[in-house]
């Protein structure tokens, strides 16, 4: 067995992780024990990585050879990688030709290398000299990146992952940590161990998993965030409890921001938020620092993330939070400090390298004549263009009107995760010429593409990637790429020479002394070029190396001669601003861009899953990952569903202006009234059906709103405003079944080809209830709805690819009711079971038979008993409950029958929970949860 030290390719805490292969598979992964960002742990979606790279999973999902389509709408065909290499050269070089620089665009992501991302960045803005470069981190970062910019002078997070452990509070606004990095939510947890005293304030329009465990939680209304901050600061006045030393010695622009707040009375800010007086004051008070007693004031690390960025105000959300530190002083010292969580595993090297349509290569302005100079020096290009480009929602509104002709689309799915579907597939469908450069050959953008370009991803990379604390990390190769996959830098390398040639810049080059503008052998002389850029700047590298980050990850700044980075800014009180001062920024407040109505009732928020990660073309390969949350559902307060009535499990329209999905409704008191959540992963590749008009429905992104910061341009997909009505759909349809690992993801790919024949249709990956992701059962569930029964034929193709046909299926049909029923029995060593059913017209059945299937009881008892319709069973079954614990399998009546048995001492509840069912001792991502199950529990019995 080899053993290679990498990353995560998930969210931005950058965990490092130990890959453990044979010859040419991947067999396992563990935490390092030795990366500064995770010692040792890791989250469920990190711990189970190495099963998303199984030969079964790679056979199926990825994409392995260069495809092409013939003609929209065809099949791909296989190519080789020099024609489709040629082909897109030649079309781009074309279109350039005809149209200018300006008519293609590049949309990458923040899940590539910080390599990948420099080529990419020196291909469009060097080589073909436009601007039309953005990423996906413009749907996750941006907002965050103007807020540094216009409070601080630079896109750098002053704090580091340290200052958790040194903080008197932790201020968490707009980010369900526990969640979204929960690696990091474990630090946070062992901080408050560590120190009692520690308070933790979370702002949140739902009451998560983070909130859950808050000693203050603040549920405002959405978009408030600015007027919750400048109420703060108004009190901060009022009460003495700024730092004015700091201010006079570090500051500017304070006084226009005091004359601002005046009047963000508490009255009017308690009546905006939602929340009480009390709770405005005692969250000001915690986040000053200030003591009862009158002591130093206290260290206070607020982190954020989507919540606030995700907004048409997103930047004013940033810019009002660090105005707060600022006041109070709350920055540049050990535990204090505003931090900005990153999204994804590499957002931020995107951003050093200048990866977006409005940066420029070491955190330059694009703006200024002497950094476009600057980086045309280094790159050997005459010029660099200096109009910014088209951000995402603007390139895909380019392309929509036809403006834009090209798309170079790589490591991203805009088919699901951009807002406004409608816009962004007319932009693809519009676009002359679509090339997707992609791990995964599911997604829903690769349907799109005229070209189809196979590139490796984690396990196969080598490069760098950045995380939110500014650390620097190396990413190593486990095993050589899947099929024909080419890494990404690669790919964009071998596609700039040979447009390089087709635009001829050769004087250029002559010039310059250069034979071509892309000399890249390995991705260390990329990263190499990328570090010159650095020299002298605030993210300043030049002291780094390949063979240093190989000994350990490092942070930025680490200038040349410096032994190691530095771990937090500003402790000077310098700012890397004109004048050295940091700026106070006075933004009025606005409310949401689409505020609710009569008509649209209801403030539509979305954000992630547990146990799952953007579009989930990785993370959806595995059935042992929807243990706790298995299908799509839009969560309601239980007081709106009553006043609707509306049942759990019943399907309604969520409807906005933009579009419309079907979608079960679920109960959930973590959202507040006249609100509704929808976890953002659920695009057309899990959720999907036939609108009205008789187009295919998009998911989740169909309804959120294209609208933006307008100096971010970062979307608002926190905020959309809906209506909700009951969906009357007499006729429906549940099939599931046990399928053989090397089928089942193919299965669901050719269910999914199905949707769109249903008015409402879900299909979705299941595990064994008793696996722990070690050698799993796995099996696909397919739910769908129609206002009428479907022709007979397309029951029976959906019985064939479950596999529910042949002599040990028995079958009841009554086509002029348009009900339907299988049920596939296998005979085992011990007993017989059920592998395998569907349910058609009726299927009241389905929960009971569901368990029996999932948890592999036994069944020869039930035999055509299977086939009679209603919901009672014809014997008790008993269900093992829902998965807790995804690393253990841990469910809540398993956690509940042992509670209600423990005679341990409260206090030591936890640890008698821990001992006896392993919940809680692997990744700790349940942890919240089954706190507020104990804490739950220790009321009743108290009770």
């Amino acid at each position: 067995m080899t053993e290679t030290r990498s990353t995560c390719p998930y969210c931005g805490v950058g965990c490092g992780v130990i890959i453990e292969s044979r010859g040419s598979q991947i067999t396992g992964v563990r935490g390092d024990p030795d990366h500064p960002a995770n010692f040792g742990r890791l989250c469920t979606k990190g711990s189970t990585l190495h099963l998303t790279a199984s030969a079964d999973i790679t056979a199926q999902a990825r994409l392995l050879h260069p495809m092409q389509r013939l003609q929209r709408g065809a099949p791909a065909q296989r190519t080789d990688w020099d024609s489709a290499l040629d082909l897109a050269a030649s079309r781009f070089a074309d279109i350039i030709e005809q149209h200018g620089p300006d008519a293609v665009g590049f949309y990458i992501s923040g899940q590539l290398l910080t390599e990948d991302y420099y080529v990419f960045n020196k291909l469009a803005k060097g080589l073909i000299g436009s601007n039309n470069i953005d990423s996906n981190s413009r749907l996750c970062m941006s907002s965050a990146v103007a807020g540094y910019k216009q409070s601080l002078g630079m896109d750098a997070p002053p704090a580091c992952y340290d200052d958790i452990q040194h903080a008197g509070t932790i201020f968490i606004t707009g980010s369900n940590t526990a969640y979204a990095h929960p690696i990091l939510f474990r630090r946070i947890e062992d901080a408050r161990r560590a120190n009692p005293a520690l308070q933790l304030v979370v702002v949140d329009p739902r009451r998560t998993d983070t909130a859950g465990t808050a000693d203050l939680f603040l549920q405002i209304q959405p978009g408030t965030d600015v007027m919750l901050h400048h109420g703060m600061l108004h009190l901060m006045l009022w009460e003495g409890w700024t730092d004015a030393a700091f201010i006079t010695a570090h500051t500017s622009g304070f006084d226009a921001l005091k004359a601002l707040v005046r009047d963000c009375t508490p009255e009017l800010v308690a009546h905006t938020c939602g929340i009480s007086q009390a709770a405005l004051l005692q969250a000001t008070r915690l986040f000053a620092g200030v003591q009862a007693s009158g002591q130093v004031r206290t260290p206070t690390l607020s982190l954020y993330c989507q919540g606030l960025n995700q907004s048409s105000s997103g930047t004013a959300k940033n810019t009002s939070l660090i105005n707060l530190h600022l006041a109070s002083g709350q920055i540049g010292r050990a535990g204090a400090g505003p931090f900005s969580l990153t999204g994804q595993p590499n957002a931020m090297g995107g951003r050093e390298v200048g990866g977006m349509a409005n940066l420029l290569s070491g955190h330059r302005d694009l703006g200024k004549a002497a950094d476009r100079a600057e980086v045309a020096a280094l790159w050997g290009v005459p010029s660099v263009p200096g109009q910014p480009g088209k951000t995402a929602v603007e390139m895909f509104q380019a392309a929509a009107d036809g403006e834009i002709k090209a798309l170079w689309i790589a490591c991203t799915n805009p088919a699901q995760s951009m807002p406004n579907q409608t816009l962004v597939r007319r932009a693809l469908e519009r676009a002359e010429w679509v090339v997707v450069q992609e791990a995964y050959a599911g997604t829903a953008t690769c349907t799109y593409a005229d070209l189809l370009l196979p590139a490796s991803t984690w396990g196969e990379k080598e490069g760098t990637v950045t995380n939110s604390e500014r650390r620097i990390s190396r990413v190593r190769a486990a095993v050589e790429p899947a099929g024909e996959a080419r890494p990404d830098w690669h790919i964009a390398t071998d596609f700039a020479q040979r447009l390089e040639a087709l635009l001829n810049p050769q004087h250029a080059l002559g010039n310059a002394g250069l034979t071509t503008l892309f000399p890249y052998p390995t991705p260390e002389a990329i990263w190499l070029e990328h570090r010159e850029s650095t020299r002298g700047r605030d993210l300043d590298i030049s002291g780094m190396s390949y063979a240093l980050l190989e000994q350990a990850p490092r942070q930025w700044p680490m200038a040349q001669g410096q032994a190691d980075g530095q771990a937090r800014l500003y402790e000077d009180g310098i700012f890397p601003t004109a004048d050295g001062r940091a700026r106070f920024i006075s933004v009025t407040y606005q409310p949401v861009a689409e505020p609710r109505s009569a008509r649209y009732p209801f403030s539509l928020t979305t954000g992630r899953l547990r146990d799952q990660w953007h579009g989930m073309s990785r993370t959806g390969t595995l059935g042992h990952l929807f243990g706790h949350a298995s299908e799509p559902s839009v969560q309601l307060h239980p007081q709106d569903m009553v006043q609707r009535g509306l049942k759990e499990g019943d399907l309604v329209h969520l409807t906005s202006t933009r579009g419309s999905v079907l979608v079960p409704v679920q109960a959930s008191r973590e959202i507040g009234l006249n609100q509704a959540f929808m976890a953002m992963h659920w695009g057309e590749e899990f959720l999907s059906g036939q609108s009205a008009q008789g187009e295919r429905l998009a998911g989740v992104n169909a309804l959120t709103s294209g609208a933006f910061c307008p100096d971010a341009r970062q979307p608002e997909l926190k905020h959309t405003p809906v209506k909700i009505l009951k969906a009357e759909m007499p006729w429906q349809l549940l099939a599931v079944a046990w399928l053989p690992a090397s089928q089942g993801i193919a299965v669901r790919f050719a269910l999914q080809d199905l949707m769109a024949q249903f008015d409402f249709a879900t299909c979705v990956p299941f595990a064994s209830a008793t696996s722990n992701g070690q050698g799993e059962r796995s099996g696909v569930l397919f739910r769908a709805a129609r206002h009428a029964a479907p022709q007979s034929g397309l029951l029976a193709k959906i019985e064939q690819l479950l596999q529910l046909q042949g002599p040990e299926v028995l079958r009841y049909s009554d086509h002029k009711r348009g009900q339907q029923r299988a049920a596939r029995l296998i005979e085992t060593d011990t007993h017989t079971v059920l592998e395998g059913f569907l349910l058609a017209g009726d299927t009241r059945a389905q929960c009971w038979m569901t368990t029996l299937l999932k948890e592999s009881l036994p069944a020869h008892s039930y035999g055509r008993a299977l086939l009679i319709p209603g919901a009672t069973p014809p014997m008790p079954v008993v269900s093992r409950g829902q998965q807790v614990c995804a690393c253990f399998s841990v469910t809540d009546l398993a956690i509940e029958e042992h509670l209600a048995h423990s005679t341990a001492a409260p206090a030591q509840r936890l640890a008698s929970l821990q001992a006896s069912l392993k919940c809680g001792t692997n990744c700790g991502s349940c942890l919240p949860q089954l706190q507020r199950m104990l804490a739950s529990h220790l009321m009743t019995v108290s009770a």
